[in-house]
């Protein structure tokens, strides 16, 4: 995301010169492309796996004796014998054929929650999906502990990531300025990028860890406290399913947010650590 600044009208109106500095530490950098790639594989994995049973519950159980569905996409046969993709949420359907469900060519249908182009590998095969997924998800989770660690010991948590009460209370503006799509580029993180990070550093990514380890028969042997932590191995399923559907929204606006800010500087800054700032002064003024 870019950083967004609350200078006046007038500051904002007159050309700013530009100078370098070094913005991302190369720890910071390494961790940003690595969990790129290990969540992209994740992703495409993890829906390869939930396509062989596409349906989730809370709970530690499931089956025919339990009526404890929240989400399912299946392909189902309508009155006219056609068959149809039905996405199921909360107890509310929705036909979502040609997208989710059912989808591709009439002469080449996909019978499956997600379609092939979604997943690793494109075809239906549950236990290469599961090596490509625990591979990704231990890079993951050590990835993640690097960083923790780094981040500790060189202040990018403290300074770049947790937010403080100043950041608070210019929350409602830094909105404000993001929607209008008003942004400088001063090198610092702003309320929105602090507040935003600390969500996803801190609570989705080690849900996402957890839930995971949660759903392991060896983890629930060694570590029993996960189930009932998430309130069974099928909750922990549920949360994890959300989650990533959280990450994927993230991932759209951070993207979007890095083209409307101007791509070419924030590509820099995460690859050569360098990014171009507007130049001022302490009291604010153009230097």
């Amino acid at each position: 995301m870019a950083t967004t600044g609350h200078e006046g009208d007038t500051a904002r109106s007159a050309p700013l010169p530009k100078s370098t500095i070094r913005r991302h530490r190369l720890a910071t950098r390494l961790t940003h492309w690595a969990w790129a790639a290990a969540l992209f594989f994740l992703l495409m994995s993890g829906l390869q796996i939930f396509n062989a049973h596409p349906e989730l519950y809370l709970g530690q159980q499931s089956g025919f004796d339990f009526d404890n569905s929240v989400f399912s996409i299946v392909p189902i046969r309508d009155g006219n014998g056609d068959v149809r993709g039905r996405t199921t949420v909360l107890g509310h359907s929705f036909d979502t054929t040609g997208v989710l469900g059912v989808s591709g060519p009439e002469e080449g249908r996909d019978y499956r929650a997600f379609p092939a182009w979604m997943t690793i590998p494109s075809y239906q095969d549950l236990a290469s999906g599961r090596v490509v997924h625990f591979f990704f998800a231990w890079i993951f989770a050590a990835v993640y502990a690097a960083w923790l660690v780094t981040s500790l010991i060189n202040g990018h948590l403290r300074r770049d990531v947790l937010p403080g009460w100043g950041d608070i209370r210019t929350l409602p503006r830094t909105l404000i300025e993001h929607l209008c799509f008003r942004f400088d580029h001063s090198g610092r993180y702003n309320s929105l990028q602090k507040l935003t990070y600390a969500v996803v550093l801190l609570l989705l990514f080690p849900l996402m860890i957890l839930t995971g380890l949660t759903m392991s028969p060896g983890m629930n042997a060694a570590w029993p406290w996960l189930l009932d932590l998430f309130g069974g191995r099928q909750t922990a399923r549920t949360i994890h399913f959300v989650v990533m559907l959280l990450l994927v929204g993230f991932f759209v606006v951070h993207l979007f947010m890095v083209f409307a800010a101007g791509p070419i500087n924030e590509m820099r800054s995460m690859i050569t650590g360098r990014y171009r700032v507007d130049s001022r002064d302490e009291e604010g003024r153009v230097s």
